[in-house]
């Protein structure tokens, strides 16, 4: 009986094993990526406060109405002052006026609707397309790897500004047209990225283990290299937001953006150049609205960037 008693204690594991076991578990690149993201206070914060400047874009509305103050409404007598200049901050125009006698804390937060929307559409627009183009060309190499190489050289060498005044003297500016020449133009430098690191993974095992299998081109390049190449897609497109918030804005300062009346801080910052002397919150809140959220997607972005870098050692 003591010997049979032996047996089973020796069969049983040690509880000690059992806790380095459960301790002690294999994860995945993506799993130790979110964890660094989790245990990153910058990453943190800057989410924090995308997710404040999302909520005030989507309650733009809400805030038209508390305030009682329609984005493109002008007030010429409440909102302007016997000498016609903009209202300072006060009760009823919490950020003032600007020189239109138009409300800034309202247009500011229907501004941050176009710089979100166009820089997040043209953000999957510009992926979507680079990641397509690259992975081709890094597949296949050869004529298509060339032919399409030689195609992002001519988009980068193409003038930019002139293209878009071309196009907006023809057509007159849009959203649409804003988001499509954005895209169009920046796409080249998501699929450079792409193809070098498609390059590198097409001698692997596993893609010759699937040609060997009688996987079709198509699976290959969408199924087995593009989850491969994610990572640092994922962290150049949070880079591509504030890029595209800045030149969104940039081109509205210009007027080659969203035509007005629609409010964007762009051509906010651009009606101030008159009296940005007499009403410096003309100036300063649509400039702080713009600092705010490339300065906070930039950050989310270096930290993105440092969470999918396998020789990070921060855990």
């Amino acid at each position: 009986m003591s010997q049979i008693t032996g047996q089973m204690e020796a069969l049983e594991p040690d509880p000690i094993d059992v806790v380095v076991s459960k301790t002690i578990e294999g994860r995945s690149p993506w799993q130790l990526s979110m964890a660094r993201l989790r245990r990153d206070p910058m990453a943190i914060i800057t989410l924090v406060v995308i997710f404040l400047i999302i909520l005030i874009a989507l309650c733009a509305p809400l805030i038209a109405k508390f305030t009682g103050h329609p984005p493109n409404m002008q007030y010429r007598t409440t909102g302007l002052t016997p000498e016609g200049l903009p209202r300072p901050p006060g009760g009823e125009f919490w950020f003032g006026t600007d020189n239109l006698g138009r409300d800034v804390l309202v247009r500011i937060a229907y501004g941050a609707r176009i710089s979100l929307v166009v820089s997040l559409v043209s953000t999957v627009l510009t992926v979507t397309l680079g990641v397509a183009v690259g992975i081709a060309a890094g597949y296949y190499g050869g004529i298509i790897d060339s032919v399409l190489s030689r195609m992002v050289d001519f988009v980068l060498s193409f003038p930019f500004i002139l293209f878009v005044l071309a196009l907006v003297a023809i057509s007159g500016p849009s959203l649409v047209l804003l988001v499509i020449v954005i895209a169009l133009f920046n796409w080249t430098y998501v699929a450079r990225v792409v193809r070098g690191q498609t390059l590198s993974l097409r001698q692997r095992e596993f893609v010759e283990a699937a040609l060997s299998l009688g996987a079709s081109d198509r699976r290959i390049m969408f199924y087995d290299l593009l989850p491969n190449v994610l990572a640092p897609v994922i962290a150049l497109t949070s880079l591509l937001i504030p890029l595209f918030v800045v030149l969104e804005a940039t081109l509205s300062f210009l007027g080659l953006g969203v035509p007005a009346p629609t409010a964007t801080w762009g051509g906010m910052l651009s009606d101030s150049v008159v009296t940005y002397r007499q009403a410096w919150w003309f100036v300063v809140f649509p400039g702080a609205a713009l600092l705010i959220t490339t300065l906070a997607f930039n950050l989310l972005g270096d930290s993105v960037r440092d969470a999918f870098d396998p020789r990070a050692d921060r855990l």
